[in-house]
């Protein structure tokens, strides 16, 4: 059996960044052999990875990488269970390391991307951080000039496709689809089940009851116009310029928007409400377990 020195001790927690009594019982284990001791911890990892799989990761972060040449561009969503978490440094270098990976790659699918390195990567942050890790999004666009923009401190990504115009115009467009949220490039891209679905709200509001069908009709399309007008992204008020509509003001740069990606973290993620002293509770069982 090899000595546990602490010089054993500090090479493993430089190997695998974990804490120095993980290491020391983990070369304690392994009878002072550091490969096996490496061995054995990335066997813990993948089980304390799965055993906190099953808990959301609703927070995180959003990344966006252009090329050069605004050719394409590629944004993704890393997400943890906190923004703590989604601060601490291994966990931003991890998100990084995904979006340079799907950035060469062009590879949109999630499993597919995180093969081999990267999900052990994951696997080794879930144990370092306690949290659970996950990969959520990947999206590419690729064509026209692509521009990308980040906002609220990494939380909101947007990618914005013209044909024509130029990287300037794109990423002011970009910064107004993160501001406004709109839904669709244009009102005939809006799909008909969102349009029957407002129409219905509008039925259903107080000043239609008693109305001659002719003029509920009627009111109906004006205010199912006013709904695209605002939902539908070449329609709206730009931003920095409420004269003009993001399609005019597209224009004056020669350009037409043909597509965007608006990335927000845990847009979408039903968060369970935890009893926190219940969860506590179940924490101290299973340890007495």
């Amino acid at each position: 059996m090899a000595a546990v020195t602490p010089a054993l001790v500090k090479e493993l927690r430089d190997r695998t960044a974990l804490g120095m009594m993980e290491c020391k019982k983990a070369l304690n284990d392994a009878d002072g052999d550091i490969e096996l001791a490496i061995e054995n911890l990335r066997k813990v990892s993948g089980l304390k990875a799965a055993k906190k799989a099953d808990r959301t990761a609703a927070d995180g972060v959003v990344a966006v990488k252009v090329a050069p040449d605004n050719s394409y561009a590629v944004a993704v969503e890393v997400n943890s269970e906190t923004d703590f978490a989604a601060r601490e440094p291994n966990f931003v270098s991890f998100a990084n390391s995904v979006l340079e990976k799907a950035f060469a790659t062009k590879q949109t699918n999630v499993a597919a991307l995180m093969e081999g390195e990267l999900e052990a990567a994951r696997q080794a942050l879930v144990q370092k951080i306690g949290e659970n890790i996950g990969v959520r999004r990947i999206s590419l666009v690729e064509g026209g000039v692509v521009s990308g923009y980040l906002h609220l401190n990494n939380r909101i990504a947007v990618l914005v496709q013209l044909e024509g115009g130029n990287d300037e115009i794109g990423k002011d467009i970009a910064m107004h689809v993160a501001a406004v949220n709109p839904v669709v490039v244009s009102s005939d891209q809006m799909s008909p089940e969102v349009v029957e679905k407002e129409k219905e709200i509008i039925r259903a509001q107080p000043d239609m009851a008693g109305k001659p069908t002719e003029i509920v009709e009627k009111m109906i399309v004006g205010r199912i116009n006013k709904f695209l007008k605002e939902s539908s992204l070449v329609d709206q008020p730009f931003v920095k310029n409420p004269e003009l509509t993001v399609a005019q003001f597209a224009k004056t740069g020669g350009a037409t928007v043909k597509s965007f990606v608006r990335l927000e973290v845990g847009e979408g993620i039903e968060v369970a409400v935890v009893d926190f002293a219940a969860e506590v509770a179940a924490q101290v069982a299973a340890t007495k377990g």
